[in-house]
């Protein structure tokens, strides 16, 4: 009897412990060094045209018992675009990116959708905007590491996305005939574990 009202007791206590004490949302930093944005269009019918942007930033919280909960907002300063010349830099963000009045690209997730546990594949919907245009778009997402950096000891995410586009649905229709209306996105991210910089960004 004695034994009975002692399990008794632990199951109460059980019971009691604060749901809060299973791991919820955290947020990460998105580390500007270690993300990087490349892109590639057909040119002309030859050969895709290559480019990448560089030093986002932004972030993710992240929930590793409901990835479903999670959420991503990502801003990418465009006017750091590399397209391996000079001149074709320019012309690329003067006639296509009007970097000008728009500097800055912007990602900001509505969902997140599960599909597969093992490897984490999550299917991340949202908003793109770029140059003035915005649309819905899907990124294939693929966790490849949530764990304490080798280097830096700081708990850390990897992840690797993709898409595709039309850039005319965006409003960026310039030399239609020579460069092709799918742009194909690959992301690489990573992103710091850090106490969210502002209340705002509290969920």
């Amino acid at each position: 009897m004695h034994r009975t009202a002692n399990h008794r007791l632990t199951l109460a206590l059980m019971l009691a412990l604060p749901w809060q004490s299973v791991p919820a949302r955290e947020y990460y930093a998105i580390d500007p060094v270690h993300t990087r944005v490349a892109f590639h269009v057909m040119h002309a019918g030859f050969s895709p045209s290559i480019g990448t942007v560089s030093k986002p930033t932004g972030h993710i919280w992240f929930d590793e018992n409901d990835p479903s909960a999670s959420s991503v907002e990502i801003r990418i300063p465009v006017d750091t675009l590399d397209m391996g010349d000079a001149a074709w830099n320019r012309k690329v963000a003067e006639s296509f990116l009007n970097t000008d009045a728009f500097p800055t690209a912007s990602f900001q997730s509505t969902a997140v959708r599960v599909s597969s546990r093992t490897p984490l594949l999550l299917d991340v919907d949202g908003e793109l905007r770029i140059a003035g245009g915005s649309m819905p778009i899907s990124f294939k997402t693929t966790l490849n590491a949530n764990k304490r950096h080798p280097m830096t000891f700081k708990q850390t995410l990897g992840l690797q996305a993709s898409t595709q586009f039309s850039r005319k649905a965006l409003g960026i229709d310039a030399w239609s005939s020579v460069v092709d209306d799918t742009v194909y996105m690959d992301v690489a991210v990573e992103a710091v574990r850090a106490d969210p910089p502002d209340k705002k960004d509290i969920p």
